[in-house]
């Protein structure tokens, strides 16, 4: 068995999806496990070569398998937590970032300003498994009668330094639907009544709102069909990277350079007002790198990414 911890998000899974396909290229004989939560075992298929889903949410508590894995990958973090988490499994390798402090000396040298995508795929490599940072694209899901060409807006976000304000959303929403777009709004049970906000205040009805009310499966299928995804630095950007639907994300204090799509697919943009001598956050509402950002900017980034589409449809035709 090759055991493999991410025990995190929706845009975590989908950043490492080149490099659990590089272990299932590498390895087609054993059975892949991946540590991970039971609530992504819809994008766990999606991304596929994962033979066994093992429930585990953060590294508070043992990761249960039935035998000691051949190798045990750390896709987590840089220790000294997740590794232990995987040595008390253990393991007959493992492949990790170098970690005195968890006394695993064996690995890499961790790398703060690396792209998530770029960090997980140079481990391998390191360890001899060669993976394909390019390769991101998830299945696509079953047709389940949900609505296609469709924009999807995504005001909500975990970290709350992360979220556009709500009015720009809201003025956003408007100018679209001017421009012929059939404006959506997505994201958690706990984002609804900020998803509701945004749909009023941009005259939408309330039908328009399926914040809390799609599975991640639902949700997914809606970003394969869409026709645009506009949101924060959030799990749903990478669903659209993954599906090359058509995107705008909007990154406040961490840049895209770590965490954004692919600068060479023009479909994708991403937002980011950039470093500099920022007020001091105080933690309530949106980090002055995302108020920073226009409705115009916005605008102007959804137009470049539709015209790409157009060009790249036109260069395929």
């Amino acid at each position: 068995m090759i055991l493999v911890l991410r025990a995190l998000g929706v845009g975590d899974l989908v950043t490492v999806a080149p490099a659990l396909r590089a272990l299932r290229a590498a390895y087609p004989a054993d059975e892949l496990a991946l540590a991970a939560p039971a609530w992504l075992a819809p994008l766990v298929d999606l991304v596929g070569g994962v033979d066994r889903l093992v429930d585990t949410a953060g590294l508070d508590r043992p990761v249960r398998v039935r035998s000691a894995p051949r190798v045990a990958v750390n896709l987590h973090g840089q220790g000294p937590q997740s590794h232990r988490l995987l040595g008390a499994t253990r393991p007959a390798r493992m492949f990790a970032f170098a970690n005195p402090d968890a006394g695993f000396v064996d690995g890499p040298r961790w790398v703060v300003d690396e792209h998530e995508v770029d960090r997980w795929c140079r481990l391998l490599s390191w360890y001899g498994v060669p993976a394909d940072r390019a390769d991101l694209s998830l299945r696509r899901p079953l047709p389940a009668g949900l609505p296609s060409g469709v924009t999807l807006l995504h005001p909500g976000s975990k970290v709350p330094a992360k979220r556009w304000p709500a009015e720009r959303f809201a003025a956003l929403a408007r100018a679209l639907t001017d421009r012929g777009h059939r404006v959506l709004l997505t994201g958690s049970a706990d984002e609804r009544e900020l998803a509701a906000r945004v749909a009023g205040s941009a005259g939408l009805p309330s039908d328009r709102v399926l914040a809390g009310r799609t599975d991640l499966g639902t949700l997914a299928a809606l970003v394969a069909d869409a026709r645009l995804v506009v949101s924060g630095d959030t799990g749903i950007a990478h669903l659209a990277t993954g599906y090359g639907t058509a995107s705008v994300v909007l990154f406040g204090p961490v840049p895209p350079g770590l965490w954004g799509p692919p600068p060479d697919r023009p479909r994708h943009r991403a937002l980011w007002a950039g470093a500099g001598d920022w007020p001091r956050w105080d933690g309530v509402g949106s980090h002055p790198t995302m108020a920073a950002l226009r409705l115009d900017e916005v605008l102007d980034a959804v137009a470049e990414a539709e015209r790409a589409v157009r060009v790249s449809g036109a260069v395929t035709a």
